[in-house]
């Protein structure tokens, strides 16, 4: 099965204007190396963690060029993470190094059986977390072609909530697509009211919302598919597609409506980053001219790819790796 549209773009991404830009909080992950309770845990592997940088990651795997936008600490931490931006092919120009506060890590739980791991975060008074209006680099996002958020970063505080809506609203006035994932954290939120409005409000300025279908229906009250794609259809954005697991997704655009399958996976070994690798699917298709339901198809194989490794990036694809997956159409 050869998908169309998956060629690698045309020019050097040394010259290419940016494809994406995306504004988050990266994060130094430690991932067990034993199950168990993490106060229990002797070694760690550490590697990289935050939603919007893993989707940096796998649209850079996939040929895009990407642009992020952050803080970190003036430690090792935040060193690590410029290397592994420019390891990457990620470009780090406006990710400012804050000498005030530390970069935020956490810890994930091993889990043998599939369950999702426990997760720990070490994030508050970040240096990411301090992020504000005058940190958006307004003419680099006006030269990019899309921008990515997630309702994470708004989530960090007032002042990085006011930069996310900033950036949404300049790249809609701009001409720009904007894709949202709501990747609800209700625990950084004061109220689920107040969650809920605010992400509701950040999908209205959206072309593409994505959300999981626990996640829909919280933010829109609906119970079906069907019900949380006509609330946001109905507020402006273009195109819903909704994560349904191991069953696949659904989506509804100007291309009609409709649900994909999901890919039988082997063995799942850690469910964390699926939804992000999910986005990466999504959007880059889009971004390529596929349709809606080519997207879906597309974001459900890399989500079924990274549920099989340990990292949240471990299982993002190249985009050799990812026509091999979907020539062979199974694992």
């Amino acid at each position: 099965m050869n998908q169309p549209g998956l060629e690698t773009f045309p020019l050097s991404i040394e010259t290419r204007p940016v494809d994406v830009v995306t504004v988050g909080e990266a994060m130094v992950l430690f991932i067990a190396m034993q199950p168990g309770a993490l106060s229990e845990v002797q070694q760690f592997r550490r590697a990289t963690a935050g939603a919007e940088l893993n989707v940096a990651v796998g649209l850079a795997r996939l040929g895009l060029k990407v642009g992020y936008v952050s803080k970190v600490g003036r430690d090792s931490f935040g060193e690590g993470l410029l290397n592994f931006l420019a390891s990457e092919g990620i470009g780090n120009s406006h990710v400012e190094i804050d000498a005030r506060y530390p970069t935020g890590f956490m810890l994930k739980s091993l889990e043998l059986d599939g369950a999702d791991p426990r997760i720990e975060y070490f994030r508050r008074g970040s240096a990411a977390s301090h992020l504000s209006p005058a940190d958006n680099p307004v003419d680099y996002c006006a030269a990019s072609r899309h921008l990515h958020l997630t309702g994470i970063c708004p989530a960090l505080g007032p002042a990085v909530c006011e930069l996310v809506f900033g950036m949404a609203q300049q790249a809609r006035s701009a001409g720009r697509t904007v894709s949202f994932d709501p990747n609800l954290r209700p625990s950084l939120w004061p109220s689920q009211q107040a969650m809920v409005e605010t992400m509701n409000g950040l999908a209205e300025h959206a072309d593409l919302v994505m959300p999981g279908l626990a996640e829909g229906q919280l933010l829109t009250g609906g119970t079906s598919q069907e019900d949380i794609a006509d609330f946001y259809l109905a507020r402006g954005v273009q195109r819903v597609v909704i994560k349904l697991g191991a069953q696949g997704a659904y989506y509804a655009g100007p291309d009609g409506r409709g649900t994909v399958p999901g890919w039988r996976v082997p063995k799942v070994v850690d469910t964390v980053g699926a939804g992000d690798g999910f986005a990466v699917g999504v959007i880059s298709a889009l971004l390529q001219g596929l349709s809606t339901e080519q997207a879906a198809a597309r974001g459900n194989a890399i989500g079924a790819r990274v549920v099989q490794f340990p990292g949240d990036c471990d299982g993002l694809p190249t985009s050799q790796q990812l026509k091999d997956l979907l020539e062979r159409g199974s694992f």
